[in-house]
Order: structure tokens, then sequence, then C-alpha cells
């Protein structure tokens, strides 16, 4: 009975409802649907046509949120996964109860009363506060309610505290009022971000799924890379690059990328850690991918008081830095390997592929321009969701074409998919109104910044072990949220640039999805390779490893990020001589790392490649020079040994 139910979630033309928490059927699943086509309407609607103010927003998209999330996530693994209880129910009503007081009388609450709150305020704040927390816990795991709650006591418990982290205290009512009842909790900042422009990316992304735009990504990666040496492994890298951007996920680039290019990878030799490893790898990669940064380009422009367009630039550098550096590691695995690319008789043609659904990529290009050119991300989103339409009536194949009945689809998948970022930017808005009362992120900054004495590269190594505990298995929004508020002040404190510090802090963030001991990404990866989960993880890392180091020459060398200082100066050739000797860089911090190039490495070797990618990646002239110098001289040691022992074993003519 349970199997038959799980495969109701159907809807015509082949087109599915994404997997997102229960798999509801009959009464329960209308139900459901009904909420979610309701809160991607909604959110179409005020972010478009409609006069709203923003707290009366926030809290009508939270209350359907919570609604979702009650009827869609079990309280515990153990419970039916294919229906909702009554209890579930029961606590999606309470939740359009705590939210819908402060609907209606929040204007009660500050022009009647004139911000004087009373007894059944804090009843219903209470109320709201613990749902919320329940739902986060059931859509995201504890981390962010445990978050939240021990904010709370601290704010209430800040005379107990030692030496710098206490404070006079709030009172219990105080707390309550500013989470709850101001825009500066809660239904603040964040949550007004989640329910603007990363709800309306959500549904980009949910109306380019239905009209299969994830098909013409994957063949297009085969297309241009499938005969390289390792080519699954590059095209892994390739779609997950293009889909992680979209939807700020590397658990959910992982299950839905990763289910298509772990196979092939396995196929052409590579062993099922490495494969799991290179999908865990390149989809955190893609939360990182420009334009969209999985919404966290839009948030982090906002925090940075900078044009969006800003953000985007800035992100161009580090990322292809990245993904060149994985693209250098496995190229070199499989050349150590002999293994070989996809036959030619299993890969499309790059134009056959263009012909029948190229005009998809189209929509991606003018959210593209429209956000390059200036103007909101709103209108972009929305540009691009018509445009999406439009395209999908145009292409040769009429599979892409969105129905009515694929609207309704993306419209429950985009809703599904809001659930996790938009309860998570809730949460922390707790989180925010704390740290804002308290002074916290002084204090914390002022700490690492005794702690390192002063000292930059201490300061930051211990940020970065801060952004990657707090980031563990959080999407990227939520991520950088957490860490832009913590991490980033010290930062900026011990005078790195803005910029370059909020890079450093979501760059470590995102990197924590494959980082033990939570590393999710390469977790999911080895679930569907079949591979050790820890083994996986450690080889995620080991492939990453530049992308360790990137951060670090951001925070040395703010070129990386297209700013000037004091003692960078932005200009052509600056920007040039960094992106190449970057390059070179992780090209060697590859071949290091591989302990290949043209046949195995002597250690020696390995240490001189290694060292050598540090002085390049080091800003300035003369580490450029002794990196280019022990670079050269380890190529040449190299190239002549190798030559000596292939003369050795060519057989005799």
């Amino acid at each position: 009975m349970e199997d038959k139910l799980k495969q109701t979630q159907k809807v015509d033309e082949g087109v599915n409802d994404v997997a997102i928490g229960r798999a509801l059927s009959g009464w329960q699943y209308r139900v459901v649907a009904f909420v979610a086509v309701l809160l991607s309407a909604f959110s179409i609607y005020v972010n478009s046509f409609m006069n709203i103010q923003e707290i009366y927003r926030n809290i009508l998209f939270l209350t359907m949120l919570l609604i979702l999330a009650f009827l869609l996530y079990p309280a515990r693994k153990n419970l039916p996964a294919y229906r909702f209880s009554t209890f579930d129910l029961i606590l999606a009503l309470f939740g359009v109860v705590g939210t819908g007081y402060l609907l209606i009388f929040y204007t009660t609450i500050h022009v009647d009363r004139m911000s004087q709150a009373v007894p059944l305020d804090y009843v219903f704040a209470t109320l709201t506060i613990l749902l919320l927390l329940e739902a986060t816990r059931r859509s995201l795991g504890i981390f962010i309610p445990i978050l939240a709650a021990l904010a709370m006591v601290y704010a209430v418990f800040g005379p107990y505290f030692p030496g710098m982290f206490g404070h006079a205290g709030f009172s219990i009512e105080r707390l309550l009022y500013r989470v709850y009842m101001t825009t500066e909790g809660v239904f603040g900042m964040t949550l007004s971000i989640a329910s603007t422009y990363i709800v309306i990316f959500i549904l980009f992304g949910a109306f380019l799924s239905v009209s299969g735009a994830s098909k013409l990504f994957n063949d297009l990666a085969i297309a241009v890379a499938g005969q390289r040496r390792g080519g699954p492994a590059q095209v892994a890298v390739l779609s997950s690059a293009l889909t992680g951007s979209l939807n700020g996920s590397a658990v959910a680039n992982v299950a839905t990328t990763g289910a298509f290019t772990i196979p092939l990878m396995k196929q052409v030799g590579l062993k099922k850690n490495y494969a799991a490893a290179v999908e865990a790898t390149a989809s955190t990669g893609g939360m990182m991918m420009p334009p969209i940064m999985g919404a966290a380009a839009f948030i982090m422009a906002g925090f940075l008081g900078v044009p969006y367009s800003t953000i985007v630039f800035a992100a161009l550098i580090p990322t292809f830095l990245y993904f060149i550096a994985l693209v250098f590691a496995i190229d070199l695995e499989a050349k150590k390997q002999g293994l070989k690319g996809m036959s030619k008789e299993s890969i499309p043609q790059v134009w056959e592929v263009l012909k029948e659904r190229g005009l998809l990529l189209v929509p991606i290009l003018v959210v593209i321009g429209t956000l390059l050119a200036g103007y909101t991300p709103l209108l972009a989103g929305f540009a691009g969701i018509i445009v999406v339409i439009i395209a999908s009536w145009l292409t040769k194949s009429k599979e892409t074409r969105v129905t009515f009945k694929k609207v309704k689809v993306a419209f429950i998948n985009g809703a599904k998919s809001s659930i996790q970022v938009g309860l998570a930017c809730a949460s922390i808005g707790i989180i925010i109104a704390v740290v804002t009362m308290t002074g916290l992120g002084s204090a914390i900054a002022y700490n690492v910044l005794n702690a390192a004495d002063g000292v930059l590269w201490i300061a930051l190594v211990l940020v970065m072990a801060t952004c990657i505990v707090l980031s563990m298995g959080l999407p990227s929004t939520a991520l950088y949220i957490v860490v832009a508020v913590t991490a980033a002040p010290a930062l900026v404190e011990i005078g790195v640039n803005p910029i370059a510090a909020h890079f450093f802090v979501f760059w470590f963030g995102a990197l924590s999805n494959i980082t033990p001991p939570v590393a999710l990404a390469s977790f999911t990866a080895a679930g569907i390779a079949g591979a050790d989960a820890m083994k996986t993880s450690w080889t995620s890392v080991k492939l990453a490893l530049p992308g360790f180091i990137i951060p670090f020459m951001i925070a040395y060398n703010p070129v990386m990020v297209l700013q000037e200082t004091a003692d960078h100066s932005l200009t052509i050739m600056s920007v040039a001589v960094t992106l190449v000797t970057s390059i070179i860089g992780v090209f060697a911090i590859a071949v290091a790392l591989s302990g290949f190039l043209s046949i195995h490495l002597l250690i020696p070797e390995r240490i001189l490649y290694f060292v050598g990618s540090l002085f390049l990646i080091a800003p300035g002239l003369t580490s450029d020079a002794i990196g280019f110098l022990l670079l050269l001289f380890a190529t040449i040691w190299h190239s002549v040994r190798a030559k000596k022992e292939q003369a050795n074993i060519a057989p005799p003519i």
C-alpha cells in the first residue's frame, strides 16, 4: 500500500513534483499542492503588481512556509513518509494562528498602543518562535534551531558570560518584542530577501526545470567534454557548475546531476570514491558560481551596500580558478590511470543539441543581461520566467513546452524548494537580532584579533575554522548570512578589504559541504556511488585543496575580486598578472597532489611543485619570480627523468 501511495505525485506530460518531504496522495496531496501553488502565485503577485508593506508580505510568506513544512516533513524519520498526521495539521494551524495574530494586530501594537506590548502579544510571540524552530528542525536539521536557541539564551543571560562576551542582558519580554514584533528579527532583512529575490529565482529555476533545461545542460556538457580523458568527470564539473548557481544547494545539486554523472564516471574506469568526490566538489563549486551563486549574490550585495554587478564580477576569477583547478586534477588523474573518454557514438553533437533545445539558454542570458544592465533582480527573475515560457514553445522539441500543467508543477516545485531557505532565513533573523542587540559580532571580532595578535594569517585560519563549523549542512543563502554577521567583521577589523572578507567567509562556508565530519555533499554523492562516505569526503577535500587556498589569495590580494586597495592597484596588467600566476599556481598544486605529470613524481618534485605554487599564489613580483624558478627547475628535472625512463622501457627497433 505504501509503495503504491508513494507513486501518486505525478502529473501529465511526464513531469513530476520534486521529491521533497513526504510523498502524499489523495486529499492530503491536494491540500499541500494548493498551498504550494498559492505561495508561488502570491510571491509573483506581491513582487510585481501588488503594493504591500514589507512586514505583511513577510508574515504571509512565513505562514505558508510553516504550513508546508509541518505537512511535508515528519517530526521523526521513522514516522510514515506518505501521509501527515492530525498532530502535524494542528501544528500547521497553530502556525497560521501565530503569524495571523501579528498580521491582524501589527498596526494596533505599533500605532494604537505606541509600541507597547501586552501579555497576549508575548504569548503569540513565544508560540510563533517555537513553531518556527520546530519547522526549521524538521526541514533543515537541528543545527540552526540550536544556534537560534543559544542566541536567545545569550541575550537573556548576558551578565553570566565571562569577559568580552558578557553584557547587561535583556528581559525575555524585550527579546520577544524585538524578534517577533519588529522588522529586526524573524520578519527582518533575511526573510525579506527570501520572500523577494530568492523565491523569484527559485521559481525561475523551477520553470527552467520543467522546460527540460537540465537535459540541455547535461547534453551540452557531454557534447563539449565527453570525449576528453575522464570525459564524464569533466561533464560533472560543467553540468554541476551550471545548475549549482541556480539552486544554491550542493546536496540538491549532487542528487540531481550526480544521479547521471556518477554512473558515467564509474563506467569509464574512475574509482567510485573518486567519482563521488568529483561530483561533490563540483556541486559545491556551483554554490559559488556567478551570476546567481544560489541567491547569495543578492544578499552579499545588500550586506555590503554595493551594486549586484560588483559581486558578480568579483566572483569571476576565484570561481574560474576553482573549476580550472578541478579540471586539471581530473585530467591528471585520468592520465595517470590511462583512462579515455566516452565513445564517439554515445556523444551528441553540439549543434544538434542546440538545435533541439538551445533556445532554453536564452532565459539565462536574459537574466544575466538584465542584472548586469543595472535592473533589479526581481525584474530579471520575472523576465527570465517569461522568456522560459516563450522559448519553450519556440524550440524544436515538443517536450520542452511549458503548458498550464507544467506551470502548476513549477509552482509546486518552486514552493517546496523555498521551504528550507525561507525557514533558514527566518530563523537566522533571531540570531541577527541577538547579534545586533548584544554586540556579539564585535565580541567575536575582538577575540579573533586578540588570539591572532595582529597576525593576518592566524586570523584567517581561525575565521576559516569558524566558518566551516557554523555552516555545516546549510544552503548557500543561510550559511552566508550566518558567517557574514559573525565572522566577517573580524577580517574587516584586521584590515581585509570588505568584499574580500565576505568572499572569504562565504567560500569556506560553502566548502563545509565537503569537509568532514559533516560533509553532506560528499555523503550524498557517496550514497549514489555506493562508496565509503568518509573516504569520499577526504578525497573531495584533496580535490578541492586549491579551493581552500583561493580564499587566502583573495584576502592577501583583493585584485582577485577586482578590488583596489592602498597596496594593490587595480589595472588591466595587475588583473592579468594575478590571473596568469594563479592559473599556473593551481595547476602546480594539482600536479603536486596527483603525484603525476608525464610519469609519477618523486617526493622532492612534488614538494617543489607545491612550494612553487604557494609562491605564485602569494602576491608580489619577488614571490612570483621565486615560484616560477622553482616550477621551472621541477619541470626540467621531471622532463629529463621522464625521457630517460621512457627511453629505458621503449621496445627495441
